[in-house]
């Protein structure tokens, strides 16, 4: 169930900068830190998945070990299950400093039985594993979730709209409570009696420019990259229209 009634993005002035090429991964060991919960986080089974966990003390959060500067971005979620009301669910790009860029999933917990808020779209509960990807080049930045594209949005900096495109930015993901807005609008609380709740990751891949190791700017080399140019095409934008209209 996908509705497009919320849409997160932000985008603050951007530094100029420059970036690495970087291979694809999935070992969170190697890509990712937990970077606060408390022993909240936990990353398990040789290092192919990765769990928040949230009770009424702390929720937990991670972050990558690289930055990056463009790529194609995938990671499969299962959200909490069954009664995740008061809960928020982050994943997200984000730069550093006061003037930071940021590309957000954000999902907002609901009663059992109701969808799951997404910042884009509505999608319902979190019974299973899905692959939400940023694909963000010079051109534009796609969200999909599944292999769906739910949002563009284009480089059009020349009506002077900011995109980011200058500050890398790295991966993180974070589960906390916020019962004070997150479903209908604070009305409902969280059940801490349904604690501790857990968000599970696996089967990350970057196909992405990594920060600081060699030239990844918009060169002859660098755009032979698929995803560097890449674009919707007409089949795509036909889907995510017909999502629109559905909704």
């Amino acid at each position: 169930m996908i509705s497009f009634s919320s849409f997160k993005f932000t985008l603050l002035p951007p530094l100029m900068v420059g970036c690495l090429m970087a291979a694809s991964a999935s070992n969170f060991d190697n890509y990712f830190d937990i970077t606060w919960g408390d022993g909240r986080g936990k990353i398990v089974n040789n290092g192919e998945v990765l769990t928040l966990s949230l009770d009424k003390s702390s929720g937990s959060g991670f972050q990558s070990k690289n930055e990056y500067l463009f790529g194609k971005i995938d990671m499969q979620l299962k959200l909490v299950p069954g009664n995740s009301a008061g809960t928020v669910t982050a994943y997200y790009l984000s730069s550093k400093g006061s003037t930071w860029d940021e590309i957000d999933f954000e999902f907002l917990g609901n009663l059992s039985g109701d969808p799951y808020i997404l910042h884009t779209n509505v999608f319902s509960q979190g019974k299973d594993f899905h692959t939400y990807c940023i694909l963000w080049n010079p051109q534009s930045i796609i969200f999909s979730v599944d292999g769906a594209p739910i949002r563009e949005f284009k480089n059009m900096e020349s009506i002077g709209v900011p995109f980011p495109k200058n500050q890398p930015m790295r991966i993180y993901s974070s589960l906390w409570n916020a019962d004070d807005w997150a479903t209908r609008g604070g009305l409902v609380k969280t059940d801490w009696t349904q604690a501790p709740f857990t968000a599970s990751y696996r089967n990350f891949n970057a196909d992405a420019c990594v920060w600081g190791a060699s030239s990844c700017k918009p060169t002859a080399t660098s755009t032979n990259i698929a995803w560097f140019s890449q674009e919707m095409d007409s089949a795509k934008q036909q889907r995510l229209q017909w999502g629109r209209r559905t909704t």
